[in-house]
């Protein structure tokens, strides 16, 4: 198992440092990853910091889509300053409109687990694509990426797929619903779940960031099943199963919270809530969207050792195309149409564009030695960076589990969503835009988790640490 880094200074694991380097990787933009630490200043950077380019794009699409972006937090209303639009990326590292360069720590929010635009993954795409883009029909594709998720997370006996994380978390609460034929959820404040009505109650990720309250639109009648608890807290949700006794048809959470910041489970809670939900006739269902395949081949429930009902993918699964999935117990999956009367479809689900790309990366993954590779990269990111913080004199905190981290801009220890927004956000603010000048991208939002990937060298690190060094001196 990979080593976890707990949400709060005082418990922060500290990791051996490796003396063997990862292999080589051509989507890494160098010919190794070099598990040497390097001496690396931000002086070296030479060219003019400027977003002249990106400003006046921007500009035109606020004319053209809801605020210039078609995913709430890309318009950095959180921290302020000028978004940046993309033009390439490549393993690592990725390039604005302007020539900035920048080493990048979102990911496309996880997917580019491997590293972005890989050389390899590109190629199958080009020989998939000689074929077609989409058939609207079974494909033998389907079947491999299949067999390859039910090999590895222990729930998933069948699996569906989808084309979001969000599709996926719909699908997956109607059949929680259709097998126990009840219709009240237990969810968590500050865990997103996409935004279907049912989950825009007290959710985290562009909710949490922009500070909004429970969307308008979403009708009374579809929130009123849904039940919020506080993250860890196995007392509150002791109560709700109390007071709602035969009515709740489950719980869903994401095991490690990456929509509110990084924050992960008390030592007990996840057992709890497995025996909790057996003893009341509930379904379990982990949203591993964010986790799956990332904290460890099969996923937060590997890593943890609990075995939910249903669990829900996305990200990883397409290797940075549009994709979901859920998948269970198959007692529970056969009631999913055609099988069975729970009905559900797609037009673009299963097509062999993401089916490819997922089957090479999950190749990938699981190849020896790529989680202990994860797991050493992001141990030396986040404490270079906390000691650095603390340096300077700023209260933060933070974590990590193998290739997900997060930290927070107060002294901790933060166990829920509450606790995360005790965090100065403004300062985190400054933190953000100061970083980007030094070449270094972070999630735009105090509330959003960060990702590492099989492309980021000993020198990336390095590199982000000297950065954050000189940026908290200056904050």
């Amino acid at each position: 198992m990979a080593g976890v880094g707990l949400s709060w200074p005082s418990k922060l694991i500290h990791r051996p440092n490796f003396t063997t380097s990862s292999p080589s990787r051509s989507s890494s933009g160098c010919s190794s990853r070099c598990a040497v630490k390097m001496t690396v200043t931000v002086d070296e950077k030479k060219a003019i910091f400027t977003l002249k380019k990106s400003e006046e794009a921007f500009n035109a699409a606020k004319e053209l889509m809801p605020g210039g972006v078609n995913s709430p937090v890309r318009a950095f209303k959180s921290v302020g300053g000028q978004p940046i639009l993309i033009d390439s990326v490549k393993g690592s590292h990725m390039w604005d409109i302007d020539g900035n360069e920048y080493i990048d720590y979102v990911g496309s929010w996880g997917p580019a687990i491997i590293g972005h635009a890989d050389d390899e993954v590109l190629a199958a795409l080009a020989e998939t694509m000689k074929k077609g883009t989409s058939f609207g029909a079974p494909c033998l594709l389907e079947n491999v990426l299949a067999e390859m998720v039910i090999s590895a997370v222990p729930s998933i006996e069948m699996v569906r797929f989808v084309n979001s994380g969000t599709e996926a978390c719909m699908g997956v609460l109607r059949l929680a619903r259709a097998f126990t034929g009840r219709e009240k959820i237990i969810k968590f404040e500050g865990c997103y779940h996409g935004h279907a009505d049912p989950f825009l109650v007290k959710a985290g990720s562009g909710v949490a960031t922009l500070g909004l309250p429970d969307s308008p639109g979403v009708p009374k009648a579809a929130t009123a099943p849904t039940l919020s608890s506080p993250y860890n807290d196995i007392a509150d949700v002791e109560l709700l199963f109390e007071t709602n006794k035969g009515e709740i048809a489950a719980v869903i959470l994401e095991p490690v919270v990456g929509n509110s910041g990084f924050i992960t489970p008390k030592p007990d809670f996840l057992n709890a809530l497995r025996r909790i939900t057996k003893e009341n006739g509930a379904l379990l269902i982990f949203d591993e969207v964010m986790t799956g395949f990332r904290l460890s081949y099969g996923g937060a429930q590997e890593y943890f050792g609990i075995t939910p009902d249903l669990t829900t993918l996305g990200k990883i699964i397409g290797g940075g195309l549009p994709v979901g999935a859920y998948g269970g117990r198959r007692e529970i999956m056969e009631m999913v149409a055609p099988a069975g009367p729970m009905y559900q479809a797609g037009t673009l689900s299963g097509n062999p564009l993401a089916m490819t790309a997922g089957i090479h990366t999950l190749k990938r993954l699981k190849e020896p030695g790529q989680y202990d590779y994860l797991d050493k990269i992001t141990s030396e990111l986040v404490q270079g960076i906390l000691n650095a913080g603390k340096k300077a004199g700023h209260a933060v905190c933070g974590g990590y589990v193998s290739g997900m981290f997060g930290f927070f801009f107060t002294e901790g220890p933060v166990f829920n969503f509450e606790d995360a927004k005790k965090s100065d956000t403004a300062k985190f603010a400054r933190f953000f835009r100061g970083m980007l000048e030094e070449g270094v991208y972070f999630a735009p939002s105090q509330f959003e988790a960060g990702f590492t990937s099989l492309a980021h060298t000993s020198e990336d690190i390095q590199r982000t640490i000297a950065a954050a060094e000189k940026v908290f001196k200056q904050i």
